[in-house]
């Protein structure tokens, strides 16, 4: 433990309470019992030797056992800062008795009595030993009852003179130094021993505080992330509206290079944040991984093809190894997880290259990622899964993203049970490796959402979906100005009569005025966040049931808190996230049209 005076005194009370709750827990019964004993061991000497004097002595032993008995005592309920006088005070309380108990053997043992005297050996002897092992927290007691007695014995003894009373002494006296150090030594284990359990409560107590203290800071962190990415995503969301609506109007202009590179800019950014709301979604636990068999081969043809280019626009390798096995897990999830991974390698390999390959383990599959790249230091292990954690680039080097690629596949690791191991080498390279459950090849199977089949059926809905008719009229309900003046915009350049309102007495008007024209709108887009803090799900639910006839509703939102992702999963409302791509608003807009 860290030297701290007063933490040092608290331990100091613990332990020292302890000893003297351990002493008391016995004091009644002790008490009773050797006033019992008093009485039959002094009548058996009064019997024997018919000396009076041993009548003023039970007299005065029953007196003294009396007064313990009733004397005010130590409970549980005491404060443990009174356990010092409670330990000096049944160290008096036993001294007392013993210093009464030292006078017998000067009335038994010039008597001459040869049996009596052994007798009183005997008692004495175990009493010392039986008293001990209840006194031995307390040392001070420990030594107020054992010597007085003995050495009123021992005394006795030696002062008859002759060898067998001094051999008698001599014994005695053997025996109390043995007792004693008995006693010391097993003080000592007690002590000892109550000092570690309180060490190790503290500790324990002080792990538990630091294991909140971080959980509260995770939870903050979350918090924060949550809501810098809401406000920044709110701005962007606008200027990503009007920048698509400014390109689609100067396509095939030369102004529409500049839109073309506005875009661009605005989508890296907006990339940028769907990372800290992928952290946020995982954390709140709106993933829910779909877990099946997935073919491998299956799974890496898209990641070649997604990080061929990069390679070889840095002049790297890239070797991604067909090995016709199968694992158990959601494709999904694991091909972010590998795409995290490839692309963590290809930033920091500036030459060689980056392998994937998967190796069978029997029950399992090692999907293994290598890199030749700078390789970790040791001391840096511990920290690549931490948030915006970058190894070498103190500068934040934009091209090298926001350090959230490893966190995520932490976080994935977790959620679909696949462990991941890392070994790195500096300057060598570094070698990440997955765990995944093996799974036997499924015949007549789809080779998984990767396979060419699957791309296939994918572009056939995407033809699909791009002919999907956009709905008619759309309400939209967003309280701020430019989201507004901006969605229209955007809406009424693809052909679509968009009409904006700010708040839900207006958008219900809006809707009965719509239904009363007999041109009801076909599609309501509602905000997550309202003004004032009115949950836009609640009221556009309300909205999209009102009047009888059911209208969709498409909520959009900023928000990546993991509290409000988990009730949007759980209202099944479709739902985007600012900023809004053109592409994806209008093809959201087909779907939700067609669904309801």
């Amino acid at each position: 433990m860290l030297n701290d005076p007063a933490a040092d005194v608290v331990l100091g009370q613990r332990v020292l309470r302890e000893h003297v709750a351990s002493v008391y827990d016995t004091y009644s019964a002790s008490t009773l019992t050797h006033l019992c004993f008093v009485a039959v061991f002094g009548a058996i000497l009064y019997a024997q030797l018919h000396d009076p004097r041993l009548l003023f002595w039970m007299a005065g032993m029953v007196l003294a056992d009396v007064y313990v008995f009733f004397t005010p005592r130590w409970y549980p309920a005491r404060p443990a800062v009174e356990s010092p006088y409670w330990a000096r005070k049944i160290s008096r309380l036993v001294t007392l008795v013993s210093m009464v108990t030292a006078v017998v053997p000067w009335l038994v043992v010039p008597a001459g009595n040869l049996p009596m005297t052994s007798l009183l050996m005997a008692v004495i002897v175990g009493s010392c030993a039986r008293a001990s092992q209840s006194l031995w927290p307390l040392k001070p007691a420990l030594f107020g009852y054992t010597l007085p007695m003995s050495l009123g014995m021992i005394t006795a003894l030696a002062w008859q003179g002759d060898g067998l009373h001094l051999f008698l002494a001599a014994a005695g006296a053997a025996y109390l130094m043995l007792t004693l150090h008995a006693g010391i030594r097993q003080h000592r284990l007690l002590t000892d021993s109550l000092m570690l359990r309180f060490e190790n409560e503290a500790l324990a107590a002080r792990l538990g505080e630091q294991i909140a203290a971080t959980e509260r800071a995770s939870l903050e962190k979350t918090r924060f992330l949550g809501t810098a990415s809401h406000d920044l995503r709110q701005p962007l969301h606008a200027i990503a509206l009007f920048g698509a609506a400014l390109e689609n109007e100067l396509r095939n202009r030369p102004e529409g290079r500049n839109a073309e590179r506005l875009m661009r800019a605005v989508n890296a950014l907006g990339a940028s944040l769907d990372t800290m709301l992928d952290v946020s979604r995982l954390d709140a636990g709106v993933v829910v991984p779909e877990v099946q068999a997935v073919q491998l081969d299956a799974l890496f043809l898209p990641l070649n093809h997604t990080f061929s280019a990069r390679a070889e626009q840095k002049s790297l390798q890239l070797r991604v190894r067909a090995s016709g096995l199968w694992v158990r897990s959601d494709p999904q999830l694991l091909h972010r997880m590998l795409s995290n991974l490839m692309d963590n390698a290809l930033k920091y390999t500036a030459s060689g290259g980056v392998t994937v390959i998967a190796r069978d383990r029997g029950e399992t599959v090692w999907i293994e990622v290598r890199d030749t790249g700078i390789g970790i230091a040791p001391e840096q292990s511990g920290r690549i899964f931490e948030e915006f954690y970058q190894v070498d680039n103190p500068g934040r080097d934009r091209s090298r993203g926001l350090g959230i690629g490893l966190s995520i596949v932490q976080r994935l690791s977790r959620l679909l049970g696949h462990p991941v191991q890392m070994h790195s080498r500096l300057g060598r390279g570094t070698h990440f490796r997955l765990v995944v459950q093996a799974a036997n090849a499924q015949a007549g199977a789809l080779a998984g959402p990767f396979s060419p089949q699957a791309a296939a059926t994918d572009a056939g809905e995407q033809r699909h979906r791009g002919a999907a008719r956009l709905p008619a009229r759309v309400l939209l309900l967003d309280d701020e100005q430019e989201i507004r003046e901006a969605m229209t915009g955007l809406l009424r350049s693809h052909a679509v009569e968009a009409r904006a309102v700010d708040d839900e007495a207006a958008a219900a008007r809006a809707l009965a005025q719509a239904r009363g024209e007999g041109r009801p709108f076909e599609l309501l887009l509602c905000d997550y966040r309202l003004a004032d803090g009115v949950d836009g799900l609640d009221v556009g639910l309300r909205l999209s049931r009102n009047g009888g006839r059911a209208t969709p509703l498409l909520l959009i939102t900023g928000e990546t808190s993991p509290d409000r992702l988990q009730r949007v999963r759980e209202s099944r409302v479709p739902v985007l996230f600012k900023p809004v791509v053109a592409d994806r608003l209008l093809e959201a807009m087909s779907e939700a049209v067609r669904a309801g």
